[in-house]
C-alpha cells in the first residue's frame, strides 16, 4: 500500500510503520530548562566598573554594595518574608568630568537593564513651561523598547540635580520656585515609588489622552551633580566644631578638610544647600567623587576598554594605519586637562585637535602604515610623523604634496 503526498511523491505503508516504531522506542529529549543568571555579587560589579572607570575606588565600592542591595530588595519583595526593605536611591557628588555619568551607564550595562539619562534643568513643576517629571519615565520605557515590565527594573540617572536646589530669597508666600523646590516636590513621588501615568508621546499631559502606567518602586534612581558651593558649607560646619586655639589651628583645619571635604558631608549640609528634607531622605546613599589628577587622566586615555586612545587606534586601523602615542604625548595631554573645568571630558577634544590634519589627509595618502604622535603634536607645535612601507618618515606640514596621491 502506498500513501500519496503532494505532487508526485509517495511513501509506502511499511516505511511509515517502521518510522513510527522508531519514534516510539526513542522519544525526543525533554526541552532544556532555561538558564538562570546568577546575580552579580559586589566584587563582580566592582570588577566590571574597574574595566571602564578609572580611579574613584571608594565610590565604586559603595555603588557596588548599593546596587546589590537594591536588587536583593526586589527579590525580597517577590518572596515575602515579613520584613519590608526600603528603597535606597543614590546621590553622586563630584566635579564635572570625574565619571558620574559613566559610573551610572556602566552599572546599567553590567546588570543588563534598561538605562535612561535626563537633565534636571529641563524639568519644571506641572502646569509650567518645560518638561513634566513623568517624561523621565518615558525615556526609560523607550530604552526598554516599550516593554513596561522590563523598564520597571531599570536605572534612571538624573544629572544636574544640584540645579534644582531651592533658590535663596524666594518668598514662597507670593511666588513659586517652579524650577527648584517645585521640581523636587514633583520628583519625590516617582523616586520613592508610585504608579505613574506617562504620556506615550511625551510633552504635557492632556485630560483626554491615554497613558502608560509604570510602577517605579523597583526603578533605581541615581542622581548626580557638581554641587558647587557645597564644599564651603561642609568646611564651615567642620570648622565650627574645631578649637581655634594655637598657632597651627587654622592650618590643621585646612589640612584635614581640603583633601576629602565632600566625603564628610552629612544630610544637614544638603538641607543648607537648598534641598527639601523629603528629597534628602529619598537619597540615603551618598557618594563623593574626587577630581581626577594627572595620573588618573593618563590612565583614562589608555586603560579602560573603551579608552580614547583605543578608539582612535581602531579608527586608524580601518585605514590600515597603526597609530602610536609616545609616553610624553600622553603626559602632555594629561597636563592640558589638569584643572580644566570639564575634567576628563576635554581629553577627547585634545586628541581630536592633535589628529585633525592627519585624519583629513590620511585617506588620500599612499603607502602610510604608521602614525606617531609625540608631545610637540599635542602642544600644537608639529603634525604627527607618518611612516611609509619603505620605512621613510615625514610630516604633513613639511612634505604634504609630495606624499599625497
Amino acid at each position: 500500500m502506498v500513501v500519496a503526498g503532494q505532487g508526485r511523491s509517495a511513501v509506502c505503508y511499511e516505511c511509515i510503520r517502521v518510522l513510527n516504531q522508531l519514534m516510539e522506542e526513542d522519544p525526543p529529549p525533554p526541552p532544556a530548562e532555561p538558564e538562570t543568571k546568577s546575580p552579580l555579587v559586589p566584587r563582580d560589579i566592582n570588577a566590571n566598573l574597574d574595566a571602564y572607570v578609572v580611579a574613584q575606588e571608594k565610590a565604586k565600592k559603595i555603588l557596588s554594595v548599593a546596587v546589590y542591595n537594591h536588587y536583593k530588595r526586589i527579590w525580597n519583595d517577590a518572596n515575602p518574608t515579613g520584613v519590608e526593605l526600603e528603597k535606597a536611591n543614590i546621590l553622586l557628588i563630584g566635579p564635572t568630568g570625574c565619571g558620574k555619568t559613566l559610573l551610572a551607564e556602566t552599572l546599567a550595562h553590567t546588570l543588563d537593564v534598561p538605562f535612561a539619562v535626563c537633565d534636571a534643568t529641563s524639568l519644571t513643576e506641572s502646569g509650567y513651561v518645560g518638561e513634566d517629571v513623568e517624561n523621565i519615565l518615558l525615556r526609560l520605557i523607550q530604552a526598554a523598547d516599550w516593554d513596561v515590565s522590563l523598564a520597571e527594573n531599570g536605572i534612571i540617572y538624573i544629572d544636574e540635580l544640584d540645579k534644582i536646589a531651592r533658590k535663596e530669597g524666594v518668598n514662597r508666600s507670593i511666588t513659586r520656585d517652579v524650577s527648584g523646590e517645585g521640581v523636587q516636590q514633583e520628583l519625590l513621588k516617582i523616586i520613592e515609588g508610585c504608579v505613574a501615568n506617562v504620556p506615550p508621546q511625551g510633552g504635557r499631559k492632556h485630560p483626554h489622552q491615554e497613558f502608560l502606567q509604570i510602577d517605579t518602586r523597583n526603578i533605581l534612581f541615581i542622581c548626580g551633580g557638581a554641587f558647587d558651593g557645597l564644599e564651603e558649607i561642609v568646611s564651615r560646619r567642620l570648622a565650627s566644631g574645631v578649637s581655634r586655639l594655637g598657632f597651627l589651628a587654622g592650618g590643621r583645619i585646612q589640612e584635614e578638610t581640603q583633601n576629602s571635604i565632600l566625603s564628610q558631608m552629612v544630610p544637614q549640609d544638603l538641607l543648607e544647600f537648598g534641598f527639601i528634607p523629603e528629597m534628602v531622605g529619598r537619597l540615603p546613599v551618598t557618594v563623593a567623587l574626587e577630581p581626577l589628577d594627572r595620573n588618573a587622566l593618563m590612565r583614562v586615555l589608555t586603560e579602560p576598554k573603551n579608552a580614547i586612545i583605543k578608539q582612535y587606534q581602531q579608527l586608524f586601523s580601518i585605514d590600515g594605519v597603526e597609530l602610536e602615542f609616545t609616553q610624553d604625548s600622553l603626559e602632555a595631554a594629561a597636563d592640558s586637562a589638569v584643572g580644566h573645568p570639564t575634567g576628563a571630558r576635554c581629553l577627547r577634544h585634545i586628541i581630536e585637535c592633535a589628529l585633525l590634519d592627519v585624519m583629513y589627509e590620511l585617506p588620500s595618502l599612499k603607502d602610510v602604515v604608521r602614525c606617531v604622535v609625540d608631545r610637540d603634536v599635542i602642544e600644537g607645535n608639529n603634525t604627527p610623523t607618518l611612516v611609509t612601507k619603505s620605512g621613510e618618515s615625514f610630516n604633513l606640514s613639511l612634505d604634504r604634496e609630495l606624499k599625497s596621491a
